[in-house]
């Protein structure tokens, strides 16, 4: 075995660990949690530099978690650290949907905090029970107060949460906290989390990730009726959360496990290759260039041979902080970026970078998508090439599969403002 190989098994055996014991990637079932996907990743601060430790401050956390937080992060009730009292919000950048509130003028009603940011798959399939509960229990005493944590510098833009917030008809008050000054007010480690605060200010509930949808709105109706507040009439979601491919569990080893979310910038790759957990998404190994040349222009070479959770390069690209980005106009989409996933859903963070929408073409086993393989946002040209128009930042969704396979997925634009950011996953049934 030449040292590649060697390299690569020493990684697939780690990351193997990491997804089973300690994280699993986005939309992925927990080994332990039948009616859960995935298991959260610790906040990570991550160096500039790959040879300067001193991490980037504001710096957001690790990938985006979804419903099974580590055992360390105790999802229920009881109070958060040992402060009493729900933090007030803090650092507050602007307010949508709403005057500025305080938690200080809210006592008396119940107060749902959920902390998400636009781009975040797990946020966006919790919205149904968010706007739920909004829509029965705003008049009976509750608040829900969406705090908009961003993870990339295109999320702080006010105009882009606006935007979002329309897109997905959220009506309660949303804040931008894009200096992190509430999350930490709060502790927070998770996209997304929710702190349930009772009429005196306490918080009595927490929630990390999607799931325990009925188990909230209980804790909800519960807290509403110690303000005398009448919800008998009020029908509970009774409907469960969707459902998690039953081969996703079956799935043996890092090689075909949901694959993990994967991220384009250099500081998550160079902390994850410092810090962990796991190794990075770009294998150094097989692109030594992207570690050398922080915010420069490296021409890189597919090896051919894709493993799951790692992304692979052809042709000219800027390696950036939180994205790499297409370094030439082409003509004949012969650059890529190229990924093997094990999923049910793919979907991907990308921004125009310049003024002009571009097309990303796509393709499952260098073929285009089929109709039944397509995700919302893929268009068809009269060739019959599936591919997705970028016209703002926003996460796009590529592939909705009928159940849980492994793919190879490529995507190529002749734009030079083609720059991708993350890529997350799914593991459910009906493809979400």
């Amino acid at each position: 075995m030449n040292n590649t190989g060697k390299l690569l098994s020493i990684i697939v055996s780690a990351l193997a660990l990491s997804l089973f014991a300690a994280a699993c990637g986005s939309g992925a079932p927990a080994a332990t949690e039948p009616a859960a996907t995935t298991v959260p990743q610790a906040e990570e601060t991550v160096p500039a530099e790959p040879a300067t430790p001193e991490p980037a401050t504001p710096e957001p956390p690790a990938p985006e978690p979804t419903e099974t937080p580590p055992e360390d992060a105790a999802n229920g009730t009881g109070r958060i650290g040992n402060e009493p009292l729900a933090p007030e919000l803090t650092g507050v950048f602007s307010w949508i949907n709403s005057e500025p509130l305080t938690l200080e003028a809210l006592r008396g009603d119940v107060v749902l905090i959920d902390f998400w940011t636009y781009t975040c798959i797990n946020c966006i399939r919790t919205f149904p029970y968010l706007k739920d509960w909004h829509e029965k229990y705003s008049d009976r005493g509750l608040t829900i107060i969406g705090v908009h944590t961003p993870e990339f510098d295109f999320e702080k833009k006010r105009e882009n949460v606006v935007d979002a917030v329309a897109e997905y008809g959220l009506k309660y008050p949303i804040v931008q906290d894009n200096d992190f000054g509430t999350w930490r007010a709060y502790s927070n480690r998770y996209w997304p989390a929710k702190y349930l605060i009772d009429k005196d200010g306490y918080v009595r509930y927490t929630h990390f990730g999607e799931g325990a949808y009925q188990e909230t709105e209980e804790k909800i109706r519960e807290l509403l009726m110690e303000t005398a507040s009448s919800v008998e009439d009020v029908a509970l979601n009774v409907r469960p959360g969707p459902e998690v491919d039953t081969a996703a569990y079956a799935a043996s080893g890092a090689a075909t496990s949901p694959t993990r979310e994967l991220y384009a910038g250099y500081e998550r790759n160079y902390g994850t290759l410092q810090f962990g957990p796991g190794p990075p998404y770009v294998l150094p190994d097989v692109y030594p260039e992207y570690y050398t040349q922080p915010d420069g222009i490296a021409e890189y070479m597919d090896p051919g041979e894709h493993h799951n959770h790692f992304l692979y390069l052809e042709g000219l690209w800027r390696n950036g902080r939180e994205s790499l980005r297409h370094a030439r106009v082409t003509s004949d989409y012969e650059d890529y970026m190229a990924l093997r996933f094990y999923a049910t859903s793919v979907n991907v963070v990308v921004s125009p970078e310049g003024d002009d929408p571009y097309e990303i073409r796509v393709t499952l086993d260098d073929k285009p998508l089929t109709q039944e393989q397509s995700g919302s946002d893929i268009m068809y040209d009269a060739e019959g090439n599936s591919y997705v128009m970028v016209n703002e930042p926003r996460m796009y969704r590529l592939v909705s599969l009928p159940r849980y396979s492994g793919h190879e997925l490529k995507l190529s634009s002749n734009s030079d403002a083609f720059s991708v950011f993350a890529f997350t996953f799914g593991a459910y049934t009906d493809g979400s």
